[in-house]
């Protein structure tokens, strides 16, 4: 067996070639992502591709397409949200923004989770193709 000793080329790949975006675009992606938790179901649908997956924490579990909007309407109206630690990677037309998220709403104690959210840019728009809550932090 013969090891080699020079060192690895780094890959190629498009992910090793990710870009950023303008200011304007960022913001564009936060304000999206701040009324998916305060602008009601409506909102959220109408900014999410049809098959998206989100990942909600336990009881709900995975939930994909017309399963989400069910799960939604009993977890909307949050009066106030705050993303902190804010992140976002972009590559190719897809930006995951990642984050941790304190919301509020009258009814329940203060919500506190670390989310992703995965954007796909598609015909001049943002739509949200996959968003994950993962709470006990």
């Amino acid at each position: 067996m013969t090891v080699s000793s020079k060192t690895p080329r780094a890959l190629a790949h498009a992910a090793h070639r990710a870009g950023t975006l303008s200011p304007s675009e960022r913001e564009v992606l936060w304000e999206m992502e701040e009324h998916f938790w305060t602008g009601g179901t409506d909102n959220a649908r109408a900014t999410t591709a049809n098959n998206a997956v989100m990942i909600f924490p336990y009881p709900s579990g995975i939930l994909q397409g017309d399963e989400i909007w069910t799960h939604l309407q009993q977890r909307t109206g949050w009066r106030s949200v705050v993303m902190a630690e804010r992140r976002v990677t972009w590559s190719r037309g897809i930006a995951i923004l990642t984050y941790r998220v304190s919301a509020e709403r009258p009814d329940v104690p203060i919500f506190k989770a670390l989310c992703a959210t995965a954007y796909l840019h598609d015909s001049d728009r943002w739509v949200r193709l996959s968003h994950q809550q993962t709470t006990g932090i």
